[in-house]
């Protein structure tokens, strides 16, 4: 665990100011999910992960998503060797460890498609034949809120394949300032230092050492609540009927409880606690929601409704 810490320390050092961003990457690795992070330009969002990538023992791509991407250019393809007159397989950027989709929302419905089965199923199909992916496979894919002129939105099955959906905002005036003296070469020493690099055998270990942690039968019956009031709302107040067309999926009860058990792990307790529940909650349920158009006209957010929901589902 104190690994785990220290890497955390060092992605603090190198990305100023988003230690939520941070913290979620931590919390993907661990979780063995994909990470969804929207924000504006210029916020750091390459540069966390690039910084994980140092941190952590394996290969890291960035692939900058554009119209023109094929899904080739993700899997790979069958290539023709003259010399043996056979087609051989020459791997895609997909391959690595640990991948940067830029701009998701960029690409086309194919490509989507195509790096909707690496998450899902952890390999991809080229013609008949389909190849296993690394054990370690980790996706953080951006969006840019900001310009949707020429994009694709991202399909509701996909989403649901992200473990969580951060959201980074711009920073305060002295984290600004501080960014400024790193960038100079101003800062500690801590933000040169490099991490420990963390095997993927500790990873691994890592996952089975969260699964064993004691998650209470009255927690666990929390968590299908919070969930079962994102399809039921009109049951626990008649605005929150209103609000949601479509509620979450079974896939956000296993996130939820994964994450806060990712969570409750890296603060060094055996146990999960409600709190741990509620602190991830936003970022495992935020992308899982379709709000009515009711609630848009109301000026309601997702997040507006998520935290009604923690006010008006009870601790078991």
């Amino acid at each position: 665990m104190n690994a785990f810490n220290q890497l955390k320390s060092y992605l603090d050092s190198q990305v100023l100011g988003q230690s939520a961003l941070t913290e979620g990457i931590l919390l993907a690795l661990l979780a063995n999910g994909h990470l969804l992070v929207e924000g504006p330009p210029g916020l750091a969002k390459t540069r966390a992960v690039n910084a994980l990538a140092h941190g952590v023992e394996g290969s890291f791509h960035r692939i900058q998503f554009t119209p023109d991407l094929l899904p080739a250019d993700l899997t790979g393809t069958d290539i023709y060797r003259p010399e043996t007159g056979k087609f051989e397989f020459q791997s895609g950027p997909l391959f690595h460890h640990i991948i940067l989709a830029d701009e998701i929302n960029r690409a086309p419905a194919k490509v989507q498609s195509a790096l909707l089965e690496a998450m899902a199923e952890k390999q991809i199909t080229v013609g008949r034949h389909s190849y296993k992916l690394p054990e370690l496979f980790l996706v953080m894919a951006t969006q840019n809120p900001l310009e949707q002129e020429g994009t694709y939105p991202l399909p509701e099955a996909q989403l649901d394949r992200f473990l969580l959906h951060l959201k980074v905002d711009y920073p305060d005036a002295e984290t600004e300032l501080a960014i400024l003296k790193l960038t100079r070469g101003e800062a500690l020493e801590l933000a040169t230092e490099q991490p420990v690099r963390i095997s993927q055998a500790d990873i691994f270990a890592a996952r089975k050492a969260i699964l064993k942690l004691h998650f209470a039968p009255n927690l666990e019956q929390y968590v299908v609540q919070l969930i079962m009031a994102t399809r039921r709302a009109g049951d626990y107040s008649a605005k929150l009927g209103r609000w949601i067309a479509y509620g979450a999926s079974p896939r956000a009860t296993i996130a939820l409880e994964r994450c806060a058990r990712a969570k409750a792990w890296l603060a060094g307790r055996d146990f999960v606690t409600p709190d741990d529940v509620q602190t991830v909650f936003h970022n495992v349920v935020r992308h899982r929601l379709l709000l009515t158009y009711e609630a848009e006209a109301e000026g309601i957010s997702t997040d507006d409704v998520l935290s009604e929901i923690l006010l008006l589902v009870p601790v078991a």
